[in-house]
């Protein structure tokens, strides 16, 4: 067991199975030393359900954006994993793009992408750190509330 599988652990963190894309793209594509991940939405585990639906400041929470801001990393973190053949070929995170369906009037992304920001800290430290946009949007792919695309570099 590597040593981010072991931190992982201690925090009580499992990741879900990796999703396999639906449509025509890769769900990480390596290059230069670079993954770059493509937009994960906020899947329960291993079902055709989402942690829930709806626009923030509409139908759905803060809290509830918050959760599926990390259920979106721990989507992107499996594929990583299987793409890259362990979490502790990543040595740093670079870059995340969080995208918040928002009602009118509703100004929070930035605090609903922190969950997301926050969650990488914890369980990558120093190398967690990353350059963000938290953007707010009309709507998301099958009504999700959150999507997060995320760049890591990873070690040679």
């Amino acid at each position: 067991m590597g040593i981010l599988s072991n931190r992982l652990q201690a925090l009580g963190i499992e990741l879900p199975a990796p999703r396999e894309p639906v449509f025509s793209y890769s769900a990480v594509v390596i290059d230069n030393g670079l993954a770059w991940v493509s937009g994960q939405l906020p899947w329960l585990d291993d079902s055709t359900s989402l942690v829930c639906s709806g626009r923030l400041g509409e139908h759905v929470s803060v809290p509830e954006g918050k959760s599926c801001a990390r259920a979106c990393i721990l989507n992107g973190l499996a594929v990583l994993e299987k793409t890259s053949g362990s979490l502790d070929n990543i040595e740093r995170v670079v870059k995340l793009v969080g995208y918040v369906a928002s009602a009118k009037g509703f100004h929070e992304q930035p605090a609903v992408i922190d969950a997301a920001s926050n969650l990488l800290v914890e369980i990558f430290g120093d190398a967690g750190t990353h350059a963000r946009s938290a953007v707010g949007v009309a709507q998301l792919p099958r009504g999700a509330p959150v999507e997060i695309e995320l760049v890591v570099r990873l070690r040679d």
